[in-house]
């Protein structure tokens, strides 16, 4: 028995032994791997970390079944060892116990831990995919977006998940559709190398819009459906002000959309919501702050910024980082003389020099110019401002520019409200808003997973005004996908308005923040847009096309095609290959069709074909889908269009000049004065972001084709120092839409029985 035991102990020493051994290579490298080991009443250690779980002596069966299950979901534990009394080893408790967590036997411990270890760190390393796409059965004629929405039954988000390589951990789910992904996934992922990345932009579009949307997801399906590469959308989030307007919304339509629809379009997670109150939360500490400054002395304001709480007074972080920007070295709030405590306390903001705005996601013209401060307990505080919709918010810039939680708050802190009286910019940090706007901001960051009709995954991230801001989709988006799809894999991802306004705030804006480089550019046209540009009469929305529009004119196709052509040469500029994808309408002639194809392949884009995503889904893409598989694996010379050194008038300049074909640029006196300012207070090393219409090349809306000849007149600037770039203010931009004479509300509505929604597209 002596022998047999010492046996045993040996055998036992070397399990352990080699177990230490096989953890301390694991943990080398991977230091971030802590394995836990959870033990119910003792503990037995071999230098893991240890989870002790202690139940009371009168506890019940029913109670440590509960302990178990808690830890078979917990992903921190790798193994679970019962030590209790044999009244409660029953067949049920030790089946409760997951089996790759199962530890009856003490001496196999150390072995299974290790086991466990490395299962974990496999699961870690990226998945192939295992994608199931759904079928899909065009109709014709072509049912509404709603109808074709409801026709097909999504899968569930966490199977979606599963699909693509995404952990349960990753996961956040919002209903059975769509769920939040974490950004540790980044982490996780971090070696693995990146896969294609595809940018969709589009020639000078008619005020109907070409498609870009649809012509995405329209090509994400063809990769992943149809080619069975690995491929992910990332597509901004839609406002509720158009949707409810006259655009519509923006999944995409016809048999190439996100579903559910109505979700996408609806509220979808909240993010525009958390956008609006942190933006209201700036507005209203602006406000108020001014009110106090004005009606109290600097003992006064002192004493209620830095009170004292339980006989004790110190100062919040947020008010010890303005000190030090104000260069007061104390930490002590008695110490300060009262030169210092009137420089801590009064901001001292201009009224007339706010330039923060509130924010709503609904058209609302009656808010673009509002009074505040009328009532008497504002005690004649009364300024002139207005509402902007809530995605023209620099909030939203900074949600689809960032990079992480921190770097979110520093741009938050970073943002400039307005100028105080002697002309010094004040930040929100200066307001101590900063701590409640990342809170408000913390679930807003994660980028939302959702799916196409056919399946494949999409992300839908942040949605930045493509006028004032860069109007784009996250860049974290963009990065999650990337890792995902792997190597071999494609991430399409869409910018907003014309090639001359999205796709060059793209490059120059989005990958200068991202670090990220573009593969291959889908730019989108339509025979519709080409012959408007060619001479054809005004389009509106709402109103039935002229007859130009829906007869065959080669005449008009072949004049509209020189804003084509240019929108090919903007992007040689950066370096980029082009494939034209020409939307096909029914009102389309083959004729006309073949044409642009011809003329855009002469004018130096690699490809281009004509794509039936809206009636066909991605069946009807897969030759464009071959095109940009076959360009984007082709090496090409990425480069920016100017240096961030460069003045802000020559970068101006030079976007005017090379992107829109100007003579030159003219600024106005206030312009000018705020490019001195600027380079004052040491924002001249920002980018460009270029706030013009989108219905032109030029400034001039109703000048299309390709306007030559023309000044472009910069009359004013503006700096978003959160978001990271300058703009430029050429001609009037609206940041508020209105609501037309009869507006898409009209035809929606909710039945109350079965509570679906009618009329939404």
């Amino acid at each position: 028995m002596v022998k047999c035991a010492l046996c045993v102990h040996l055998i036992y020493s070397d399990i352990v032994q080699r177990s230490r051994e096989e953890l301390k290579a694991i943990r080398e490298t991977n230091p971030g791997l802590k394995p836990t080991l959870a033990i119910i009443q003792v503990c037995l250690c071999i230098g893991l970390n240890v989870m002790q779980i202690c139940l009371p002596r009168q506890c019940t069966e029913e109670e440590v079944s509960d302990a178990i299950l808690r830890l078979n979901e917990d992903s921190r534990v790798y193994g679970i060892f019962l030590h209790l009394p044999q009244s409660f080893l029953s067949k049920s408790v030790r089946n409760a116990i997951k089996p790759q967590k199962d530890m009856f036997v003490a001496v196999v411990i150390c072995q299974h831990v290790v086991r466990s270890s490395r299962r974990w760190i496999q699961e870690q390393q990226y998945q192939p995919w295992r994608l199931h796409p759904l079928k899909l059965q065009p109709l014709s004629p072509v049912p509404s977006d709603i109808e074709i929405s409801r026709a097909q039954t999504p899968k569930p988000i966490s199977q979606l998940a599963q699909e693509v390589g995404l952990l349960p951990e990753e996961l956040e789910a919002y209903g059975n559709t769509k769920a939040k992904v974490h950004l540790s996934l980044l982490n996780r992922l971090q070696h693995q190398p990146n896969g294609k990345y595809v940018l969709v932009a589009g020639i000078t579009p008619t005020p109907l819009g070409e498609g870009k949307s649809t012509v995405t997801i329209g090509l994400v399906q063809a990769l992943s459906a149809h080619l069975k590469l690995n491929s992910f959308a990332c597509l901004r989030q839609p406002s509720q002000g158009p949707t409810f307007g006259v655009k519509g919304g923006a999944a995409g339509g016809g048999y190439a959309q996100v579903i559910p629809m109505e979700e996408f379009n609806l509220h979808l997670t909240g993010d525009i919501h958390a956008i609006t109150a942190a933006n209201n939360l700036v507005a209203a500490a602006i406000d108020a702050r001014i009110l106090h400054e004005a009606t109290q002395s600097d003992k006064a304001l002192y004493s209620r910024l830095v009170p004292s709480v339980n006989g004790v007074r110190c100062f919040s972080p947020i008010q010890m980082a303005r000190l030090q920007r104000l260069g007061i070295n104390k930490s002590d709030p008695s110490d300060l003389t009262p030169e210092e405590v009137r420089a801590f306390v009064r901001l001292d903001l201009d009224p007339e020099k706010v330039t923060w705005q509130r924010v709503i996601d609904t058209n609302d013209r009656f808010l673009r110019k509002i009074t505040v401060g009328q009532a008497n307990t504002e005690k004649g505080n009364a300024r002139q401002t207005q509402f902007d919709i809530a995605v023209a918010s620099e909030i939203m810039a900074i949600l689809a520019l960032t990079d992480g939680l921190a770097d979110m708050r520093a741009r938050l802190g970073r943002m400039v409200v307005g100028s105080s009286r002697n002309g010094q910019p004040i930040t929100a940090d200066d307001l101590g808003v900063t701590g409640a706007l990342a809170v408000l901001m913390k679930d807003a960051i994660k980028p939302t997973l959702m799916q196409t009709l056919e399946g494949t995954p999409v992300f839908v991230h942040a949605g930045p005004f493509a006028n004032i801001a860069h109007g784009n989709s996250s860049v974290l988006a963009d990065k999650l996908a990337l890792k995902l799809v792997g190597e071999e894999g494609f991430v399409v991802t869409e910018a907003g308005f014309g090639a001359d306004i999205g796709m060059e705030k793209f490059f120059n804006i989005k990958c200068r923040t991202s670090g990220l480089k573009p593969d291959v550019v889908v730019l989108v046209a339509t025979v519709r847009a080409l012959k408007m540009h060619g001479g054809g009469p005004n389009v509106t929305a709402g109103v039935p096309l002229p007859k130009e529009y829906i007869s065959e004119n080669l005449q008009l196709v072949a004049d509209g095609c020189s804003n084509l052509k240019k929108q090919i040469q903007i992007a040689h500029l950066f370096g980029v290959p082009v494939v034209v994808a020409l939307n096909a309408f029914k009102t389309d002639t083959q004729a006309e069709i073949d044409l642009v194809c011809r003329i855009a392949e002469a004018s130096g884009a690699s490809a281009a074909v004509q794509c039936h995503h809206w009636s066909r889904g991605g069946r009807g893409s897969v030759e464009l889908a071959q095109a940009v598989k076959k360009v984007a694996s082709q090496k090409n010379y990425f480069q920016f269009l100017y240096n961030l050194q460069d003045s802000v008038v020559e970068k101006i300049r030079t976007i005017a000049q090379k992107v829109y074909g100007a003579d030159d640029i003219e600024l106005s006196p206030e312009a000018q004065a705020k490019i001195d300012y600027y380079n004052q207070q040491g924002f001249g090393a920002l980018p460009i972001c270029m706030a013009k219409t989108h219905l032109s090349l030029s400034h001039m809306p109703e000048k299309k084709g390709v306007p030559t000849g023309f000044i472009l007149p910069i009359r004013d600037i503006r700096a978003s120092i959160g978001a990271g770039f300058i703009y430029p203010l050429v001609g009037t931009m609206s940041t508020m839409p209105g609501l037309p004479t009869r507006p898409c509300f009209y035809d929606i509505d909710l039945d109350p029985v079965t509570e679906e929604i009618k009329g939404l597209f």
